[in-house]
């Protein structure tokens, strides 16, 4: 299942190609001359190493040797050159981004190149970052990336640490460390804190603004690129620790396990591994995938085959014919559309090979030829194939790169930019991206039983919301559309308004309190008892003005049912003045001047209505009850203002008093007495002692049960 071996890296030297007649061009001769005088160990004749070349800015290959970055043409020839002063790390891979090129130098630092500025004054190349590691430490950069959505450089530094710098200005943004501690629980780095930090150079996915990372313990964090927030961190450890990243930009994340030789496809959204496939023995750790604009991760194998695997996990086969003579040991280029890839097969003369455990082993010698071909995964369709030497040879010797040594890699970048054997329609890194991420599925979660409660709490939460929100559109509504607020001059002064007219009532309400209290200990006042009535009907006006047209409400037209009354009754010979307690009890008291005596008499009688049918009057201890009682037929006697006492009771009235003597009642009371007919009366009369019997005041106190709602 599993294999490894690891293959001498096979360069083709161009020196073989020095009997085609060529004359190199001045900017070249310059520089090799300049090149050799910082380099006398190297040969006469041997060509220059060259870093991975990149295809950047307006389709050019730019590559690094020694302390200049160097560009070629689609064709191979010499575009410019830029002195950097540095010697940079052929390892660690190029990084563009627009028209900028960032690259790491040997000493730890990172060089900002602008081609531009090649032809101005500006300097061409500036030190962007600069890291000095601490005495006995090894703290050398591992790798860099970009993020143009965020203009945004992610830098990982070796036992320090991810840090993400603007592009603009070139500030420190957040840095983040492998060691996560989350509620006394710790996440990343479980086994070994002091020997654990971040591996791998990050990775960058474009369609979900998402980082990835790994650590030596083969753990795999997901963080957003924002913020250092992690949003998962996947253990793979039990795999293997050694794990190299490709993005898939569609919602699926790839990981390549090169020493077990396994492919995973991840969720991006939950870090869970969705399929896992098993492929041929790879050449190196450091073999990188090459994902295509369908979503298809190819990567070759010593066995000669290329394996490709669909966002899905299906897997397949190619380049069967030549397989069993043949090494794949390079990685995959993509060409120009995003769609298909270059893929280069070593013809050996000779191939063996053998599984022992876990492990295959795969040994070749005296490799003959190259076999170049380029296809689409998704359709399997080849597109074109060529030999090297052959035509390819005739192209290369026609070229700058004729003077550095390359590697199948470097000539499979180079076929990529020179388009060969591609008819399809190129397109920009921008363009691709976005084609990339149109292919991501959406995400649809599927709750287990268990959450039926939360989904019914969300329900109800959200219907909760919605009535609450009718509820104010309503009133919102109904409010605005009052009249006050169109006719005055808006909202603030309604406000105001209604709030005087709020202070009103309550003084209003201090002051009818007094007076009831003032009336109940002096009831013959009738300066007392004509300046209640009055304080109450101020207060049922500034009521009304409240429930109507300064409500909060809708504009309503009088007072709430039942609370209306009749200030004051005069009918020549007596006045009354009725008020409400606060449990809807209703108070008329009658003044009556006497028929049969020259001097004013002053007689009250107190009506007393309650719905609850509970007798709450206070007594005096100047007075003296006698009670009495009679059936509601006899209380009943229709709407009038007058009602003939009973006879019991008139037999114990004086003589002198008992013509005069008259009941009053509210009118408003009395017609709900006579439309009930179910009312208990009681009548209690009074006598006030140590008076004269031409000067007796008798105080009725009727108690009725109110027919109010």
């Amino acid at each position: 299942m599993a294999m490894w071996l690891l293959l001498p890296r096979l360069c083709l030297v161009l020196s073989s190609l020095t009997g085609v007649a060529r004359s190199a061009s001045p900017v070249v001769l310059q520089w090799l001359n300049a090149s050799a005088a910082e380099n006398p160990q190297i040969p006469p004749g041997v060509g220059r190493a060259l870093s991975a070349l990149i295809i950047g800015h307006g389709g050019r290959l730019v590559a690094c040797s020694g302390k200049n970055l160097l560009a070629f043409h689609r064709n191979g020839s010499f575009a410019w050159i830029v002195p950097l002063g540095y010697n940079c790390r052929q390892d660690i891979s190029l990084v563009t981004e627009r028209d900028k090129i960032y690259l790491v130098t040997e000493d730890n630092k990172v060089i900002k190149i602008s081609p531009q500025s090649l032809q101005t004054s500006t300097p061409s190349s500036e030190v962007f970052f600069s890291h000095n590691p601490a005495p006995g430490r090894s703290e050398q950069i591992i790798g860099l990336s970009t993020s143009s959505s965020y203009s945004s450089l992610f830098i990982t530094i070796a036992n320090r640490g991810l840090f993400s710098f603007s592009l603009r200005d070139g500030q420190l943004q957040w840095s983040a460390g492998p060691v996560i501690d989350r509620f006394g629980y710790r996440l990343g780095c479980k086994g070994n804190i002091s020997g654990c930090y971040f591996s791998s150079a990050p990775v960058v996915d474009q369609c979900e603004g998402t980082l990835y990372i790994s650590n030596t313990e083969g753990q795999l964090y997901s963080m957003f690129i924002h913020s250092r927030q992690y949003r998962w961190i996947q253990d793979l450890s039990s795999i293997d620790k050694v794990i190299t990243i490709a993005p898939g930009n569609n919602g699926r994340l790839y990981i390549l396990l090169p020493r077990k030789s396994v492919v995973l496809g991840l969720d991006v959204l939950t870090g869970n591994i969705s399929w896992q496939q098993s492929i041929g023995p790879l050449s190196n750790e450091k073999i990188l995938p090459a994902v295509d604009s369908n979503g298809w991760i190819s990567t070759g194998s010593l066995d000669g085959f290329l394996y490709s695997v669909s966002p899905d996990g299906e897997i397949r086969k190619f380049l069967q014919k030549t397989a069993p003579n043949s090494v794949i040991h390079a990685s995959p280029v993509l060409d120009c559309s995003g769609f298909s890839v270059y893929i280069s097969q070593t013809i050996m003369e000779a191939k063996s090979s053998q599984t022992i455990g876990d492990y295959t082993y795969v040994s070749a010698m005296k490799p003959s030829s190259i076999l170049f071909t380029l296809l689409a995964p998704a359709t399997g369709t080849v597109y074109w194939t060529e030999k090297y030497p052959g035509q390819l040879s005739n192209l290369l010797s026609s070229s700058d790169l004729e003077y550095f040594r390359l590697d199948e890699t470097i000539l499979l970048t180079t076929l990529s930019a020179a388009r060969i054997g591609s008819a399809v329609q190129c397109y920009t890194k921008r363009q691709k991206i976005a084609w990339t991420c149109r292919k991501a599925k959406p995400k649809f979660v599927h709750g287990d039983p268990g959450d039926h409660n939360h989904v019914l709490l969300l329900f109800f939460f959200q219907l909760f919301v919605i009535v609450i929100q009718a509820v104010v559109v309503r009133f919102c509504c109904i409010f605005w559309r009052k009249k006050k607020l169109q006719k005055n001059n808006g909202l603030q002064k309604f406000l105001e308004k209604r709030r005087s007219l709020h202070s009103k009532r309550r003084v209003l309400g201090k002051i009818i309190s007094e007076l009831e209290q003032k009336a109940a200990q002096d009831a013959s006042s009738n300066e007392t008892l004509e300046h209640l009535g009055e304080m109450v009907k101020a207060k049922e006006c500034v009521e009304r003005k409240l429930y109507t047209s300064y409500s909060l409400g809708r504009d309503v037209l009088g007072l709430r049912r039942g609370s209306s009354s009749i200030l004051p009754l005069y009918n020549g010979k007596h006045k009354s003045h009725s008020f409400h307690g606060a449990q809807r009890e209703s108070i008329t008291i009658f003044n009556m001047l006497s028929d049969s005596s020259s001097l004013e008499e002053d007689r009250t009688s107190s009506s007393y209505s309650s719905s609850s049918g509970s007798n709450n009057g206070s007594s005096s201890g100047d007075m003296e009850f006698d009670t009495g009682s009679r059936s509601a037929g006899e209380a009943g006697a229709g709407p009038s203002n007058t009602a003939d006492v009973t006879e019991g009771d008139q037999d114990k009235l004086p003589a002198d008093v008992e013509s005069s003597y008259q009941v009053f009642m509210n009118p408003l009371y009395a017609q709900g007495e006579s439309s009930s007919r179910s009312l208990s009366e009681r009548e209690e009369f009074l006598m006030p002692q140590g008076s004269a019997p031409t000067k007796r005041m008798w105080l009725k106190r009727r108690r009725t049960l109110s027919s109010m709602n």
